[in-house]
């Protein structure tokens, strides 16, 4: 009778830590009306072009255009 509440305890335990493992990170999909609602300004930080309004990431800055050289 003992080894059956050793092994509920264990079943209970292993589903506990099965639920407690971190999930994958799922990247969020934006429909493109809040795409467009959440573009950046002109000089607003960004990481890469599709998070400006003018689609120019430089140097982690949203610029208006390219620079020339």
């Amino acid at each position: 009778m003992h080894w059956w509440k050793v092994t509920a305890a264990l079943l209970l335990c292993s589903l506990l830590l099965s639920q407690a493992q971190p999930r994958s990170a799922r990247q969020r999909r934006m429909t493109p009306f809040w795409r467009g609602v959440s573009l950046r300004p002109i000089g607003a930080s960004c990481r890469d072009n599709s998070e400006c309004l003018t689609m120019l990431c430089r140097k982690n800055r949203c610029l208006l255009s390219t620079a020339s050289a």
